[in-house]
C-alpha cells in the first residue's frame, strides 16, 4: 500500500495547530514508501527493530531524524548510538547507563524518553510511579553527560473505551507535569509522548507534545 498522502497532510496540519510533532511509524515499512513521505516533508520516523532501523539508515536522507520506539537491548545501544535522533522506551537504569557510554563514545548528549506504564495491560513495559521516581532520583545523582532525559512517554489500554484511554493520558500528563518542576542538567522535561493512530486526538486533547503514527500513514503493516 502506498502513502496516504492526504491523511498525512490532514493529520500534519492538525497537530501542528497544536505544536505537537508527529512521528511516523515506519517499521516494517520499503524504503521507497518513507522517501515519500520524506519528499512530502515528513523529517521524523520511528522504527522498532535495531537491524532495520540502521539498514534504513544506511540508504535515506541523513537528514532524518530516527527515533527508536522499540523495547531497546543493552547489547544493541552500540548500533544507534552513532544517529539515533531520540530512544523512546527506557524503563532502567542499566539502560540509561548504557546509552550514556554509548554516547560518550560517539562524542554524542542522546535524547531519552522515560517509558511509564499507564495501560491496563500488562503485556506493555514501563515503570511504575515508584519506580519513576527512583530512577529519576537516581539519574539525578549519578554523572551522566552524554545522556539527557527530555521526556516521558506511555501507551494506553488498546480498547474502544474512550474514557478509559482519556483518563490514562490525564494519568501521566499529571505524572509528567510533576517531574517538569525538578530539572537538572540532564532532566529536562520538555517531551510528553503519548498517542497513536486509533487515539492520537484523545492523547493531543490531553497534553501530548508528540504523537506516534504509523497506519494511518501507510496502512497496516506487514507481520515479520
Amino acid at each position: 500500500m502506498a502513502v496516504n498522502k492526504e491523511a498525512y497532510q490532514l493529520i500534519k496540519k492538525e497537530l501542528s495547530n497544536r505544536n505537537i510533532k508527529l512521528v511516523a511509524v515506519s517499521k516494517t515499512k520499503p524504503i521507497e514508501e518513507i522517501q515519500e513521505l520524506y519528499d512530502l516533508g515528513q523529517k521524523d520516523f520511528g522504527e522498532n527493530y535495531v537491524q532495520e532501523l540502521v539498514d534504513k539508515a544506511s540508504q535515506l536522507p541523513k537528514d532524518i531524524c530516527w527515533h527508536y520506539i522499540g523495547h531497546l537491548q543493552t547489547n544493541k545501544v552500540k548500533l544507534i548510538a552513532p544517529f539515533v535522533q531520540l530512544i523512546h522506551g527506557v524503563d532502567s537504569l542499566k539502560l540509561l547507563k548504557e546509552i550514556n557510554k554509548e554516547g560518550m563514545k560517539n562524542n554524542r548528549v542522546i535524547d531519552c524518553l522515560l517509558q511509564v506504564h499507564i495501560a491496563q495491560e500488562e503485556t506493555k513495559f514501563g515503570l511504575n510511579e515508584e519506580e519513576l521516581n527512583e530512577l529519576i532520583s537516581q539519574s539525578a545523582n549519578l554523572k551522566m553527560n552524554n545522556i539527557i532525559i527530555c521526556g516521558l512517554m506511555g501507551m494506553a489500554s488498546f480498547s474502544e473505551n474512550g474514557n478509559l484511554v482519556r483518563e490514562e493520558f490525564k494519568k501521566l500528563k499529571r505524572i509528567f507535569d510533576q517531574y517538569t518542576k525538578h530539572q537538572t542538567s540532564n532532566i529536562k522535561l520538555q517531551t510528553l509522548s503519548m498517542g497513536m493512530s486509533s487515539d492520537y486526538r484523545i492523547a493531543a486533547e490531553e497534553g501530548s507534545t508528540m504523537v506516534r503514527i504509523g497506519s494511518l500513514l501507510f496502512g497496516e503493516r506487514s507481520k515479520m
